[in-house]
């Protein structure tokens, strides 16, 4: 016999209260943002474990939260409690400070309005984030943004005296894989740990202007021979008409032009992931997966960094060393860069670096001609 009427709209009624309470409960105890981190050796969502085995899908442990600026099992309170809760009797807030507070509120926005999928993360991802267990730190580099000088001032913090002047410690060396942990050594349960945990902080710079330092530094210096070979003689072959052999077998006269069209060519992204030198800040951060504590700028460089080694309680141990460079690439000199360059591949190439500018609030140099 056939269920009554009355009693199958009595079970559907009972099904759909079922399911709203399920989709309330899952509402009221979403957490804000979590970065999915997939283990190594798992392809996909479905391949990982850790990742199943929690209903929201995300890799992050249920140990408890450590306070951030200490090594894991120790226990303080954080600046970052004061800076971001509003407890100012603790820490009075510079203006960097409080320009910090808001570049992080534009980044949280940003990612909101201009990010729709949400991809995974794995270990590999997070080769660019430097971790300072002594202090708690997280630095995700970028380079051309001050990212030698931060480097030496973390090996400064975590050699346990080897050294005491970042700029004793010569630029080479600051660069030499292993000097420092990346977050990308350590297994899915401690990199949870640390995300959760550590002060993070990344510093930017207006998008055009490191991309054309990045250029000068490594196309027009004779001494570096290994990116004119690696990355110039491909350069010439692909985007110069009747090349001459010499510049095939040296690379070392790559012009701006001839940069651009590489770098907006698709052929390029396919064949291999961009150099660190000139990828998206992005794409080498994950900056809307990542909740990064401090965004500092190269444009206000010295008053962030101060701030950021206040924020850690460092600032009596190490001091950010101030630059010396007499013809660092600005805005001006990024407008002689560009004058040559067609309305058509600055177009192309803004596309390609419009993620940049809108999440770290640039706003469209003056110089381009895109219509």
């Amino acid at each position: 016999m056939g269920m009554p009427r009355g009693g199958r709209l009595f079970l559907a009624t009972c099904l759909c209260s079922f399911f709203v309470l399920v989709l309330y409960f899952q509402s009221i105890t979403k957490p804000d943002r979590q970065t999915l981190i997939l283990p190594r050796g798992a392809s996909s969502l479905s391949d990982c474990d850790i990742c199943r085995a929690s209903p929201e899908h995300h890799a992050i442990t249920e140990e408890p939260a450590l306070k951030t600026g200490s090594r894991p099992g120790k226990s303080r309170r954080s600046p970052l409690q004061t800076l971001y809760k509003g407890d100012q009797k603790q820490l009075k807030l510079s203006a960097a400070q409080k320009s910090l507070q808001g570049r992080r509120k534009v980044l949280e926005q940003a990612c909101l309005s201009h990010t729709k999928k949400r991809r995974v993360l794995s270990p590999e991802d997070l080769k660019h984030l430097i971790v300072d267990d002594k202090h708690g730190l997280i630095y995700c580099y970028v380079p051309k943004v001050a990212c030698t000088n931060w480097k030496r001032v973390l090996m400064v913090l975590s050699s346990n005296g080897r050294y005491s002047d970042p700029l004793a410690i010569p630029a080479n060396e600051a660069h030499v894989a292993g000097n420092l942990r990346t977050l990308s050594d350590f297994s899915v349960t401690e990199i949870n740990q640390r995300l959760r945990s550590y002060l993070k902080f990344i510093f930017v710079r207006e998008p055009f202007e490191r991309l054309v330092s990045a250029y000068r530094n490594k196309f027009t210096r004779s001494y570096n021979t290994a990116f004119h070979k690696r990355y110039g003689t491909k350069i010439i072959r692909r985007h110069r008409a009747n090349p001459q052999p010499e510049a095939l077998e040296k690379g070392n006269n790559v012009s701006f032009r001839e940069f651009i069209q590489y770098l907006v060519d698709p052929r390029t992204q396919r064949e291999e992931p961009f150099n660190e030198h000139w990828e998206r800040v992005h794409s080498l951060c994950h900056p809307c997966l990542i909740h990064y504590d401090v965004v500092g700028k190269y444009e206000t460089l010295e008053p962030d960094a101060h701030a950021v080694l206040r924020l850690a309680g460092v600032e009596g141990k190490v001091q950010f060393p101030t630059s010396s460079k007499s013809t660092r690439t600005d805005g001006n000199m990024a407008a002689r860069f560009f004058k040559h360059i067609s309305p058509f591949y600055q177009k192309k190439l803004f596309n390609l670096y419009r993620m940049d500018f809108l999440l770290f609030n640039y706003t469209t140099p003056e110089y381009l001609r895109t219509r």
